[in-house]
Protein backbone atom coordinates (compact mmCIF):
# COMPACT_ATOMS: atom_id res chain seq x y z
CA UNK A 1 0.00 0.00 0.00
CA UNK A 2 1.15 3.29 -0.98
CA UNK A 3 1.05 6.13 1.32
CA UNK A 4 0.49 9.74 0.32
CA UNK A 5 3.89 10.82 1.94
CA UNK A 6 5.77 8.49 0.25
CA UNK A 7 4.53 9.94 -3.29
CA UNK A 8 6.89 13.30 -4.14
CA UNK A 9 6.06 15.37 -7.41
CA UNK A 10 8.34 15.73 -10.28
CA UNK A 11 8.30 17.55 -13.13
CA UNK A 12 5.70 16.24 -15.24
CA UNK A 13 6.73 17.82 -18.70
CA UNK A 14 8.59 14.92 -20.90
CA UNK A 15 10.60 16.24 -23.61
CA UNK A 16 13.08 14.23 -26.00
CA UNK A 17 15.60 15.28 -28.47
CA UNK A 18 15.98 12.51 -30.90
CA UNK A 19 19.38 12.18 -32.42
CA UNK A 20 21.53 9.75 -34.39
CA UNK A 21 24.62 8.16 -33.17
CA UNK A 22 27.01 10.72 -34.60
CA UNK A 23 25.34 13.05 -31.39
CA UNK A 24 27.15 10.52 -29.20
CA UNK A 25 30.54 11.18 -30.63
CA UNK A 26 30.98 14.62 -29.69
CA UNK A 27 29.70 15.26 -33.93
CA UNK A 28 27.59 17.56 -35.27
CA UNK A 29 24.72 16.07 -35.86
CA UNK A 30 22.65 17.56 -39.09
CA UNK A 31 18.88 16.77 -38.03
CA UNK A 32 17.31 16.82 -34.68
CA UNK A 33 13.99 16.71 -33.62
CA UNK A 34 12.33 17.83 -30.35
CA UNK A 35 9.39 15.97 -28.61
CA UNK A 36 7.39 17.80 -25.60
CA UNK A 37 5.02 16.49 -23.61
CA UNK A 38 3.14 17.01 -20.71
CA UNK A 39 1.29 14.69 -18.20
CA UNK A 40 -1.01 15.69 -15.78
CA UNK A 41 1.18 14.43 -12.81
CA UNK A 42 4.55 12.34 -12.37
CA UNK A 43 5.14 11.53 -8.89
CA UNK A 44 8.78 9.08 -7.17
CA UNK A 45 8.06 6.40 -5.49
CA UNK A 46 9.75 4.17 -2.85
CA UNK A 47 7.96 0.54 -2.52
CA UNK A 48 8.82 -1.52 -0.09
CA UNK A 49 7.87 -5.58 -0.27
CA UNK A 50 9.44 -8.22 1.15
CA UNK A 51 12.35 -6.22 3.03
CA UNK A 52 13.18 -4.66 -0.29
CA UNK A 53 12.59 -1.32 -1.59
CA UNK A 54 11.84 -0.93 -5.35
CA UNK A 55 11.76 2.98 -6.62
CA UNK A 56 9.22 3.67 -9.30
CA UNK A 57 8.05 6.44 -10.94
CA UNK A 58 4.28 7.06 -10.94
CA UNK A 59 2.31 8.66 -13.87
CA UNK A 60 -0.98 9.54 -13.67
CA UNK A 61 -3.58 10.83 -16.15
CA UNK A 62 -6.67 12.32 -15.50
CA UNK A 63 -9.56 11.54 -18.18
CA UNK A 64 -12.77 12.53 -18.15
CA UNK A 65 -13.96 11.41 -21.65
CA UNK A 66 -12.28 8.29 -23.33
CA UNK A 67 -9.76 8.42 -25.17
CA UNK A 68 -8.97 6.14 -27.90
CA UNK A 69 -5.41 6.36 -28.42
CA UNK A 70 -4.98 5.92 -24.81
CA UNK A 71 -2.45 3.45 -25.05
CA UNK A 72 -0.53 5.02 -27.77
CA UNK A 73 -0.34 8.41 -25.41
CA UNK A 74 0.88 6.82 -22.48
CA UNK A 75 3.68 4.70 -24.71
CA UNK A 76 4.87 7.65 -25.67
CA UNK A 77 4.84 9.36 -22.12
CA UNK A 78 6.91 6.44 -20.89
CA UNK A 79 9.04 6.12 -23.79
CA UNK A 80 9.84 9.73 -23.73
CA UNK A 81 10.71 9.35 -19.69
CA UNK A 82 13.00 6.55 -20.37
CA UNK A 83 14.49 8.59 -23.30
CA UNK A 84 15.51 11.38 -20.03
CA UNK A 85 16.82 8.91 -18.01
CA UNK A 86 19.23 7.40 -20.34
CA UNK A 87 20.28 11.03 -21.35
CA UNK A 88 20.76 11.93 -17.67
CA UNK A 89 22.71 8.88 -17.30
CA UNK A 90 24.76 9.84 -20.16
CA UNK A 91 25.25 13.21 -19.28
CA UNK A 92 27.04 11.51 -16.26
CA UNK A 93 29.06 9.48 -17.75
CA UNK A 94 30.43 12.49 -19.58
CA UNK A 95 31.19 14.29 -16.93
CA UNK A 96 33.30 11.75 -15.74
CA UNK A 97 35.56 12.09 -18.87
CA UNK A 98 39.07 11.53 -18.49
CA UNK A 99 38.11 9.16 -14.72
CA UNK A 100 38.42 5.74 -14.07
CA UNK A 101 35.64 4.81 -15.15
CA UNK A 102 35.22 6.61 -18.47
CA UNK A 103 38.55 5.23 -19.25
CA UNK A 104 37.37 1.78 -18.69
CA UNK A 105 34.27 2.18 -21.11
CA UNK A 106 33.73 -0.06 -23.92
CA UNK A 107 33.70 1.28 -27.55
CA UNK A 108 30.24 0.10 -27.64
CA UNK A 109 29.27 1.83 -23.97
CA UNK A 110 31.00 5.20 -25.34
CA UNK A 111 28.79 5.31 -28.70
CA UNK A 112 25.25 4.53 -27.14
CA UNK A 113 25.96 7.07 -23.32
CA UNK A 114 24.84 4.02 -21.82
CA UNK A 115 26.70 0.96 -20.07
CA UNK A 116 26.20 -2.07 -19.52
CA UNK A 117 25.38 -2.20 -16.03
CA UNK A 118 23.29 1.09 -16.08
CA UNK A 119 19.65 0.55 -14.78
CA UNK A 120 16.66 2.30 -15.53
CA UNK A 121 13.60 3.16 -12.75
CA UNK A 122 10.32 2.18 -13.92
CA UNK A 123 7.57 4.20 -15.03
CA UNK A 124 4.08 3.20 -14.49
CA UNK A 125 1.20 5.22 -15.98
CA UNK A 126 -2.48 5.45 -14.42
CA UNK A 127 -5.48 6.10 -16.01
CA UNK A 128 -8.24 7.50 -13.53
CA UNK A 129 -11.29 7.45 -14.97
CA UNK A 130 -14.16 10.20 -13.79
CA UNK A 131 -16.78 9.49 -15.95
CA UNK A 132 -20.05 6.82 -14.80
CA UNK A 133 -20.11 5.91 -17.94
CA UNK A 134 -17.91 2.32 -18.98
CA UNK A 135 -14.70 2.86 -20.72
CA UNK A 136 -15.51 1.59 -24.57
CA UNK A 137 -11.87 2.35 -25.49
CA UNK A 138 -9.06 0.35 -26.16
CA UNK A 139 -7.07 -1.08 -22.96
CA UNK A 140 -4.20 -1.91 -24.91
CA UNK A 141 -2.33 -1.08 -28.10
CA UNK A 142 -3.50 -4.49 -29.68
CA UNK A 143 -7.00 -3.78 -29.06
CA UNK A 144 -5.89 -0.67 -31.08
CA UNK A 145 -5.03 -3.18 -34.12
CA UNK A 146 -6.52 -5.71 -36.25
CA UNK A 147 -4.15 -8.47 -36.67
CA UNK A 148 -5.84 -11.93 -37.90
CA UNK A 149 -1.90 -13.41 -38.19
CA UNK A 150 -1.17 -15.23 -34.79
CA UNK A 151 2.47 -15.52 -35.96
CA UNK A 152 2.26 -11.62 -36.62
CA UNK A 153 0.16 -10.93 -33.35
CA UNK A 154 2.74 -13.04 -31.53
CA UNK A 155 5.55 -10.79 -32.75
CA UNK A 156 4.19 -7.28 -32.24
CA UNK A 157 4.60 -5.79 -28.60
CA UNK A 158 1.63 -5.07 -26.48
CA UNK A 159 1.29 -2.56 -24.33
CA UNK A 160 -1.79 -2.31 -21.81
CA UNK A 161 -2.73 0.26 -20.01
CA UNK A 162 -3.72 0.90 -16.25
CA UNK A 163 -7.03 1.73 -15.85
CA UNK A 164 -9.12 3.03 -12.73
CA UNK A 165 -12.52 2.93 -13.70
CA UNK A 166 -15.47 3.49 -11.27
CA UNK A 167 -18.11 1.48 -13.16
CA UNK A 168 -16.17 -1.55 -12.85
CA UNK A 169 -15.07 -1.18 -9.47
CA UNK A 170 -15.99 -3.49 -7.01
CA UNK A 171 -17.69 -2.26 -3.44
CA UNK A 172 -14.27 -4.45 -2.08
CA UNK A 173 -12.17 -2.92 -4.67
CA UNK A 174 -13.24 1.06 -3.59
CA UNK A 175 -11.88 -0.08 -0.08
CA UNK A 176 -8.91 -0.69 -1.16
CA UNK A 177 -8.57 3.38 -1.44
CA UNK A 178 -7.07 5.22 1.32
CA UNK A 179 -7.95 9.06 0.52
CA UNK A 180 -10.58 10.44 -0.33
CA UNK A 181 -10.85 8.90 -3.74
CA UNK A 182 -12.45 6.26 -2.43
CA UNK A 183 -15.26 8.53 -2.26
CA UNK A 184 -15.18 10.14 -5.30
CA UNK A 185 -15.16 7.12 -7.54
CA UNK A 186 -17.91 5.71 -5.10
CA UNK A 187 -19.87 8.73 -5.59
CA UNK A 188 -19.25 8.29 -9.49
CA UNK A 189 -19.82 4.70 -9.64
CA UNK A 190 -23.16 5.02 -8.31
CA UNK A 191 -24.37 8.83 -9.73
CA UNK A 192 -27.12 7.36 -12.07
CA UNK A 193 -28.42 5.21 -9.28
CA UNK A 194 -29.97 7.72 -6.55
CA UNK A 195 -30.61 4.71 -4.10
CA UNK A 196 -27.33 3.05 -4.57
CA UNK A 197 -25.77 6.48 -4.20
CA UNK A 198 -28.14 6.77 -1.07
CA UNK A 199 -26.73 3.33 0.23
CA UNK A 200 -23.31 4.06 -0.43
CA UNK A 201 -23.18 7.94 1.56
CA UNK A 202 -25.07 6.11 4.26
CA UNK A 203 -22.79 3.34 4.79
CA UNK A 204 -19.61 5.17 4.34
CA UNK A 205 -18.22 6.86 7.65
CA UNK A 206 -15.57 9.55 5.59
CA UNK A 207 -17.83 11.49 3.83
CA UNK A 208 -16.66 14.44 5.09
CA UNK A 209 -14.08 15.34 2.79
CA UNK A 210 -11.28 17.90 1.39
CA UNK A 211 -13.04 20.76 -0.60
CA UNK A 212 -10.71 19.50 -3.53
CA UNK A 213 -12.33 16.09 -3.40
CA UNK A 214 -15.73 18.09 -2.82
CA UNK A 215 -15.27 20.03 -6.12
CA UNK A 216 -14.68 17.15 -8.48
CA UNK A 217 -17.98 14.93 -6.86
CA UNK A 218 -19.89 19.02 -7.71
CA UNK A 219 -18.47 18.71 -11.06
CA UNK A 220 -19.54 15.28 -12.52
CA UNK A 221 -22.53 14.47 -10.03
CA UNK A 222 -24.16 18.07 -10.32
CA UNK A 223 -24.52 17.91 -6.79
CA UNK A 224 -25.01 21.49 -5.73
CA UNK A 225 -22.05 22.82 -2.83
CA UNK A 226 -22.25 25.62 -0.55
CA UNK A 227 -19.25 26.32 0.82
CA UNK A 228 -18.55 28.49 4.24
CA UNK A 229 -15.73 31.24 3.29
CA UNK A 230 -12.53 29.18 4.08
CA UNK A 231 -13.62 26.33 4.75
CA UNK A 232 -11.56 23.23 4.28
CA UNK A 233 -13.65 20.44 4.88
CA UNK A 234 -16.87 19.74 3.26
CA UNK A 235 -19.97 17.40 4.29
CA UNK A 236 -20.77 15.67 1.15
CA UNK A 237 -23.49 13.41 2.87
CA UNK A 238 -25.50 16.19 3.74
CA UNK A 239 -25.15 17.62 -0.14
CA UNK A 240 -26.39 14.47 -1.17
CA UNK A 241 -29.23 13.51 0.78
CA UNK A 242 -30.19 17.55 -0.02
CA UNK A 243 -29.85 16.15 -3.40
CA UNK A 244 -31.77 13.33 -2.88
CA UNK A 245 -34.63 15.66 -1.30
CA UNK A 246 -34.91 17.92 -4.13
CA UNK A 247 -35.45 15.71 -6.42
CA UNK A 248 -38.12 13.67 -4.60
CA UNK A 249 -39.68 17.37 -4.39
CA UNK A 250 -39.40 17.91 -8.27
CA UNK A 251 -41.10 14.40 -8.92
CA UNK A 252 -43.69 15.34 -6.61
CA UNK A 253 -44.06 18.56 -8.64
CA UNK A 254 -44.03 17.15 -11.58
CA UNK A 255 -46.64 14.46 -10.74
CA UNK A 256 -49.31 16.85 -9.41
CA UNK A 257 -48.60 19.10 -12.48
CA UNK A 258 -49.84 15.85 -14.69
CA UNK A 259 -52.61 15.23 -12.06
CA UNK A 260 -54.29 18.86 -12.94
CA UNK A 261 -53.33 18.51 -16.59
CA UNK A 262 -55.33 15.18 -16.73
CA UNK A 263 -58.29 17.09 -14.81
CA UNK A 264 -58.33 19.65 -17.06
CA UNK A 265 -59.13 17.34 -20.17
CA UNK A 266 -61.34 15.02 -18.64
CA UNK A 267 -63.42 17.84 -17.87
CA UNK A 268 -63.33 19.13 -20.92
CA UNK A 269 -65.15 15.81 -22.14
CA UNK A 270 -67.43 15.74 -19.82
CA UNK A 271 -65.80 12.88 -18.06
CA UNK A 272 -66.67 13.52 -14.48
CA UNK A 273 -66.84 10.29 -13.32
CA UNK A 274 -63.54 9.06 -14.68
CA UNK A 275 -61.95 12.00 -12.59
CA UNK A 276 -63.77 10.02 -9.33
CA UNK A 277 -62.28 6.94 -10.23
CA UNK A 278 -59.03 8.11 -10.92
CA UNK A 279 -58.69 9.77 -7.48
CA UNK A 280 -59.26 6.18 -6.04
CA UNK A 281 -57.54 3.85 -8.30
CA UNK A 282 -53.72 4.59 -8.97
CA UNK A 283 -53.82 2.10 -11.98
CA UNK A 284 -56.42 3.77 -13.45
CA UNK A 285 -54.76 7.26 -13.11
CA UNK A 286 -52.17 6.28 -14.93
CA UNK A 287 -54.05 4.64 -17.93
CA UNK A 288 -55.63 7.64 -18.37
CA UNK A 289 -51.98 9.34 -18.12
CA UNK A 290 -50.87 7.33 -20.71
CA UNK A 291 -54.27 8.22 -23.13
CA UNK A 292 -53.52 11.45 -22.91
CA UNK A 293 -49.72 11.27 -23.20
CA UNK A 294 -48.91 13.02 -19.97
CA UNK A 295 -46.38 10.03 -19.02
Amino acid sequence: MIQPDQLRELDPTEIAILFNENDTQDRQSTKKEIIQKYRDHLKSVAIMEDGETAYVLLGIENQTDVNYAMPVRNMLYDALQYVRQVSRIADVHRSQKGKAEHKNATGAEFISGFHKNDKLIPVITLVLFFNADEWDGPRSLMDMMEITNPTVRRLVGDYPIYLIDPRSLADDELKKFHSSLREVMGCIKYSNDKDKLAAFISHNPRMNMEVEAARVIEAINHVPIRLEKGAEQFDMCKAIEEMIEDGRQEGREETLMRINQLIIMLSKENRSEDIVKAAADREYQEQLLKEFNLL
